[in-house]
């Protein structure tokens, strides 16, 4: 799905208001592991095109990312250049990031932002990858995820997300995102795009991925079985109490042993 987007993704979403809204609450939890943020390593991962990598090294800090998508990570790559910022990208999927990067517990923190975690394909590879995030961090590091509240979104089964508008000159885009429920407790998510030059005809393209449902108390018992330590749930990136039948997101903090 995401190779197909690649080209196009930065367009559905606004950047600008994104990082004004979310990098506060992630500079300040960074920084309760030191002082000096050049010495902090930050690992994002599922980064996309790198845009929270790049604030975040544009803040001081040590940074690198990693998407499964070659796409992606091109785009990465392009966008910390443009921006003037010094970001290793890798591509490397969810459980071999470890082997990607190389040296075990190299870093200080690891982020999983914007929904990514779910998109692992089973119970075990989601095991699988909370090991490997748990093999990149040092003995008591960091752990930030961030997802959509799917105790939320499976007991409504609400189908539509809010559309998405944007104008680049004369270039329009419209972006639908909605969900389908399956019987085997996946949900399809799909993405209709649509796009037109000077009111022309709409041009549409729809792109499908599988999510897997993460709940609040099995994602928490999971980081349990593998030591990690005070684990605290938000309701968003304002730093808002969770709320399992209310909630719009899931964000979850912990430390590794």
């Amino acid at each position: 799905m995401y190779d197909k987007l690649a080209s196009i993704y930065d367009y559905f979403v606004n950047w600008d208001n994104r990082l004004a809204y979310e990098l506060p609450f992630l500079e300040q939890q960074l920084r309760t592991l030191g002082e000096d943020p050049s010495k902090i390593r930050v690992m994002d991962t599922a980064c996309g095109t790198g845009r929270h990598a790049i604030a975040l090294a544009s803040h001081g800090f040590q940074v690198s990312g990693s998407d499964l998508f070659p796409e992606m990570v091109s785009l990465a790559d392009a966008n910390a250049k443009a921006a003037g910022e010094k970001v290793t990208f890798r591509t490397a999927g969810f459980g071999n990031i470890s082997n990607s990067f190389g040296q075990p517990g190299q870093f200080d923190a690891v982020l999983c932002l914007g929904n990514s975690l779910p998109h692992v394909d089973s119970n075990e590879d989601l095991k699988k990858t909370l090991l490997d995030f748990k093999v990149l961090l040092r003995p008591g590091g960091m752990l930030i995820l961030q997802m959509r509240n799917f105790d939320l979104v499976m007991g409504e089964k609400k189908r539509w997300m809010e559309p998405q508008t944007v104008k680049d000159g004369s270039t329009e885009w419209l972006f639908l995102r909605f969900y389908d429920f399956e019987a085997d407790g996946k949900i399809q998510f799909n993405i209709l795009s649509l796009h037109r030059k000077a009111k022309t005809p709409w041009h549409p393209q729809l792109t499908s991925t599988h999510l897997l449902p993460i709940f609040s108390e099995e994602l928490k018992a999971n980081l349990a079985l593998l030591e990690f330590r005070d684990i605290t749930l938000y309701g968003n990136l304002a730093a808002e109490p969770y709320a399992a039948d209310s909630s719009s997101d899931l964000v979850l903090i912990a430390y590794k042993a």
